[in-house]
């Protein structure tokens, strides 16, 4: 797959000068696009979720906005997928005037629901609520789960030791561990990649994802494109 990649990215270089030119893109208005969908992980990083400015101060990254933490993500997800191209692009020893053109020509637009955590918790911290509260498990820079403790007045409760009836801790809600989004491009000759060029495309920024700073939340992650 990693070969298929190399190869149609260098028929971008008999295209090079069309392309700087900007003869090689679309008409005005015209995109080819890609819908894809990244499963599979069970962590979160802290700044995919937010919380109130009061409990940021105390876990260092957490977003403060569900606008933020979905800014994060798109973020994150452009820059890798760009970042996989470059690579690519230099490896087919395209110039960087080239590489700048075609990843001008590329749009990545993600689609995220953040978690939104009102409560946060380690998972060693003690509490005795006065009434049932849920609060989300941070551990480092990790979301790990969430933790609901009922209302009691006996002795206090941590989330790292469930009792039943009152402390249980869940698994994170699916649809926070669900990213989607689509891959927009005005480019002439990536308009016609094959449905497989572009798993190529999202299957190493995946891949990158998982040995880079967020590694341990993405390394069991996987990647779907639609399209034929």
């Amino acid at each position: 797959m990693a070969g298929l990649l190399t190869n149609l990215i260098m028929t971008l270089m008999l295209t090079a000068i069309s392309t700087v030119l900007g003869c090689g893109v679309l008409p005005a208005g015209q995109a080819s696009n890609r819908a894809f969908t990244v499963t599979g992980f069970t962590t979160l990083p802290v700044a995919m979720v937010y919380t109130s400015p009061t409990n940021a101060v105390r876990f260092s990254g957490i977003a403060t906005s569900e606008t933020g933490a979905r800014g994060f993500v798109q973020r994150l997800v452009m820059q890798t997928v760009f970042d996989v191209l470059e690579q690519q692009g230099r490896s087919a020893l395209l110039p960087d005037a080239v590489i700048s053109a075609i990843l001008g020509q590329l749009n990545v637009e993600v689609s995220y629901i953040p978690m939104n955590c009102p409560l946060v918790t380690g998972p060693e911290e003690e509490h005795m609520p006065a009434m049932e509260e849920t609060y989300c498990i941070i551990a480092g820079d990790t979301v790990t789960g969430i933790c609901t403790i009922v209302m009691q007045n006996v002795d206090k409760k941590k989330c790292s030791t469930p009792e039943a009836m009152m402390v249980t801790v869940t698994a994170l809600n699916g649809t926070h561990l669900t990213i989607s989004g689509t891959l927009s491009t005005t480019n002439i000759i990536m308009t016609n990649w094959p449905r497989a060029m572009w798993q190529s495309v999202v299957d190493r920024a995946v891949r990158m994802l998982a040995s880079g700073l967020f590694g341990s939340h993405f390394f069991s992650a996987r990647a779907t494109v639609g399209g034929n």
